[in-house]
């Protein structure tokens, strides 16, 4: 075969292939689209947050990209930085959607044409019954086999563009389990530094009540070798100092294991926890009224609700995969074959050449194809409940967050007072027992008081960084690439257009950019 015939061949094919690609109009199963059904499609879901109306802590002002920087807190935003930069967990989630990327482009692969070249030289000869002459041993030669082959699917009733949307689709919802992580991970790196500092905080107030109770000891055993104080009073302040002691061992425990945490999650082994962290005790609170947005920005930023509805959308498009198989699939190749003696390399009757389609069809038993488009739908059914169920856990989960934080801050409010009046009574009291105007009991009494309201409200400032942080981790910011604002839109449409600079300019499996 000349190489004008084998040109004039693959010109040939390359026709029908087009021609074929323009008879498929359209791709059979349904084309997706956002439910209207879907809650996410309801207009009750985007109303603002009960939590933030007016008077509440909480505003409808747009949440930033990077809410950390709410606090002005250069050290937090460094440790944040660094955790987006180094987590272990993030690393593995870029190389999940690396995984889903390759897989997108395998499947992609699909609609174009396949070549494929064989060939290969031998020593020997065929048999003399082969060649119908009984008792002759033909020569041995030099042969050689040489052939090219060139096919295309044809697309016809779209089941490869069904594939190919089903893989987009799960690249997208890999794109979105990243941008859930970088949530997780800045909130809780947020978080573990929040926890380090209140719990300072509480150890530093645990120990001032412990060296004031040690003031009290000395006092009463002076007043008792004075013989104003009884042995008893005396033993009752020893007791007091070391309940107060006590408590001190969990404390320090607590505030370790925050900074081990906290070092964990910024890629750092435990023991290389942030010295400077060890020793705060400030916890970090953003003052104000925090700005929140409303249910329809909560659902276009959120990344599991648009890691569901991308799930849901790849589900769609396989009952267009599965219904495919309902119809004939048509392939059309080219191959080109020598085959001779090695004397005859190139010869015109050593060639030989097939074109045409190749069409297959499963008939008439349907009921496997029929039983993989039910499976199809029931997925795609329940893609859609996922989906739903992730909208209807975002808004909980917001609303929840936001009640719990105004309620701890009346709680911090009434639990201020209580210590400013504790703080009154046992400074009054403790005053009377030196002047003999009162039993030690009283005083004593009135310092435990004021060691358990100065302890509870600092648990109560504890708790108001971890709800402030929660917060912020329900309405799901902290994983967008810069600081604009996201448009107006459908939930995939408005995410999508957002992504993933961060995924894409990647320098290093480990390293996302900031």
């Amino acid at each position: 075969m000349t190489p004008r015939f084998v040109t004039r061949g693959i010109f040939r094919i390359a026709t029908l292939a087009a021609a074929a690609a323009l008879a498929a109009c359209a791709a059979v199963g349904p084309d997706y689209k956002q439910p209207p059904e879907a809650l996410a499609s309801q207009n009750a879901a985007g109303k603002p947050f009960a939590g933030a109306a007016a008077g509440s802590p909480a505003s409808a002002a747009p949440l930033p990209a990077h809410w950390w920087r709410l606090y002005h807190d250069p050290l937090l935003d460094r440790l944040v930085a660094q955790a987006l930069a180094h987590n272990t967990d993030l690393r593995q989630a870029v190389a999940n959607l690396e995984r889903e990327r390759a897989i997108d482009d395998e499947v992609a692969g699909g609609k174009y044409p396949t070549i494929g070249v064989s060939g290969g030289p031998s020593f020997g000869h065929q048999s003399g019954i082969q060649l119908l002459q009984r008792g002759y041993e033909p020569p041995s030669t030099f042969n050689y086999g040489l052939g090219a082959s060139l096919s295309y699917q044809v697309d016809l009733f779209g089941q490869l563009r069904r594939a190919i949307e089903a893989s987009a689709a799960n690249t997208e919802a890999a794109e979105a389990a990243l941008d859930l992580v970088r949530v997780n991970v800045a909130a809780g790196t947020a978080r573990a530094y929040a926890e380090a500092c209140s719990t300072g905080l509480r150890l530093e107030i645990a120990q001032k009540s412990v060296s004031l109770q040690k003031d009290a000891v000395n006092v009463t055993e002076r007043l008792q070798n004075a013989g104003r104080a009884g042995a008893i009073d005396a033993g009752r302040a020893r007791a007091q100092l070391q309940s107060l002691n006590a408590a001190l061992p969990p404390l320090q425990a607590s505030r370790q294991a925050a900074l081990y945490r906290l070092a964990t999650l910024t890629g750092a082994l435990p023991q290389d926890f942030p010295r400077e962290v060890a020793d705060c005790t400030t916890p970090p609170r953003v003052a104000g009224v925090l700005p929140v947005g409303d249910g329809a920005a909560l659902l276009r930023r959120r990344p599991d609700i648009r890691q569901a509805e991308r799930t849901l959308a790849a589900s769609t498009a396989r009952i267009g995969v599965a219904t495919a198989d309902l119809y004939p699939h048509v392939s059309i190749g080219l191959s080109a074959m020598s085959a001779s003696t090695a004397s005859d390399f190139g010869h015109k009757d050593s060639m030989s050449y097939s074109l045409g389609p190749l069409i297959s069809w499963t008939l008439p038993n349907t009921g496997v194809v029929q039983s993989r488009i039910a499976q199809a739908e029931a997925g795609t059914r329940g893609a859609l409940a996922k989906f739903d169920g992730t909208v209807l856990t975002a808004l909980r989960e917001t609303e929840t967050a936001l009640g719990n934080y105004a309620r701890e801050l009346d709680r911090r409010a009434a639990l201020e007072a209580s210590r400013d009046q504790s703080a009154i009574v046992a400074r009054q009291a403790r005053q009377l027992y030196q002047n003999g105007r009162t039993s030690y009991l009283e005083s004593l009494d009135a310092e435990r008081a004021l060691a358990a309201s100065e302890s509870s409200l600092a648990a109560s400032e504890a708790q108001l960084s971890d709800d402030q942080v929660m917060l912020f981790m329900a309405l799901g910011g902290g994983w967008e690439p810069d600081d604009t604002n996201l448009a107006q839109g459908g939930v995939h449409d408005t995410a999508h257009n957002a992504v993933h600079d961060a995924t894409h300019d990647t320098t290093h499996p480990a390293t996302i950019r900031q």
